[in-house]
């Protein structure tokens, strides 16, 4: 193996075999969408359409959830959805997701890019060298069904392949070779939406809503996560637009299970008061633009769990059930692979699993929300 991979810093959340079997065993994002839908009863778009901004993807889960409740509650309003998204993997993911959002709600413009927090609300690299190089694709879908724009967007494979390439930073977070802008609406209504669809160069953020779940890694610094990450989704927000964020808390079975084999672990250190006023800190007086909201903790929490069947736990759980919430557990705290290696080496994994399982009859975890509204 080359020398600069092996010294290259490792991101827990870039491990594609343990998010997909995170994100297919457990139901946090369908309590994340769920939670989401319910600010969609505060916002009150302008025209041209209800402006949405997804600032972490993923596989799709929570932004195709989300859009069938707009749709349900702003049935004739035009859609702008812009998802940012790094790894081409989710982006593949949430695509396949897409085709039957075009079908039930034909008003919609999905924009997905892989640009910087920084740059991504506004689809404009900051650097002038990365404008120039800008690879921006628009998209037209023919059609009306769910399989025609199904089959269209799997063809764009090749283009994303060529545009969602990323190399290593120094942190060990991935950066984009390309920026890259993905515009995709359904071409016989591009006449309706054409002042929603976006044209390099000339894109306001203005957002109705965004939705910034998980967009951190928990070990990082309130100052940090304030000043990458929320000052840039803030300023995106239009008057009364609405920024819900989701950030994992501790205090459940997943993080006993780690301590059984970490006792000393401490991977959630920046709790929601702390990250507001570290934003308050980082806005100076702008911050009096704005609604800094911690919600009280009955509010704030979301709790979601692990799927297991009642006849999974008991005195004897099934090795499947037992790696599952291993891997759950361990995803969620963030645990690098070199832990892992010693850890998974004496097999006392498995026992302390179980031994939290039988404890507390499941697995579930607990998410801290809040909200900033901009004044």
């Amino acid at each position: 193996m080359n020398d600069s991979v092996q010294k290259r810093p490792f991101r827990f959340y870039d491990n594609r075999q343990k998010y997909l079997a995170f994100v297919n065993t457990c139901n946090e994002k369908w309590k994340v969408a769920e939670r989401a839908a319910e600010e969609l009863a505060q916002i009150a778009p302008q025209p041209p359409a209800l402006r949405l901004f997804d600032a972490g993807m993923g596989d799709g889960t929570v932004l195709s959830i989300l859009m069938r409740a707009m749709h349900k509650r702003f049935a004739t309003l035009p859609f702008y959805v812009v998802g940012k998204e790094i790894s081409l993997e989710d982006v593949r993911l949430s695509l396949e997701k897409l085709p039957d959002r075009f079908v039930e709600h034909a008003a919609t413009v999905v924009v997905i890019t892989n640009l910087y927090y920084a740059e991504a609300p506004w689809l404009a690299p900051a650097k002038p060298e990365a404008a120039g190089s800008l690879n921006w694709l628009d998209v037209a879908l023919e059609g009306n069904s769910a399989y025609e724009f199904f089959e269209q967007l799997r063809d764009l494979d090749a283009q994303l392949v060529d545009g969602w390439q990323v190399k290593a930073g120094k942190s060990g977070n991935p950066l984009y070779v390309r920026p890259s802008v993905l515009v995709l609406y359904r071409k016989d209504h591009r006449f309706l939406l054409d002042a929603v669809i976006p044209r390099p160069g000339a894109v306001e953020a203005d957002y109705d809503m965004v939705v910034a779940s998980q967009p951190w890694r928990a070990r990082m610094s309130a100052e940090f996560k304030a000043q990458k990450v929320l000052v840039p989704l803030a300023r995106s927000l239009r008057s009364q637009g609405r920024l819900l964020a989701v950030q994992s808390t501790g205090r459940d079975p997943g993080l006993d299970i780690v301590r059984e084999i970490w006792p000393d672990e401490q991977p959630f250190q920046v709790d929601r008061h702390e990250l507001l006023a570290a934003l308050k800190t980082e806005l100076g007086e702008e911050h009096e633009q704005y609604i800094l909201d911690a919600l009280s903790d009955d509010r704030a929490m979301l709790s979601y769990r692990m799927h297991t069947l009642p006849s999974e736990i008991g005195e004897s759980i099934g090795t499947s059930t037992l790696f599952a919430a291993w891997n759950a557990a361990i995803y969620v705290a963030q645990i690098e692979d070199q832990r892992l290696a010693e850890a998974v080496h004496s097999g006392e994994y498995l026992e302390s699993t179980a031994k939290v399982l039988q404890k507390y009859n499941g697995l579930w975890f607990n998410d801290e929300t809040f909200v900033i509204v901009r004044r």
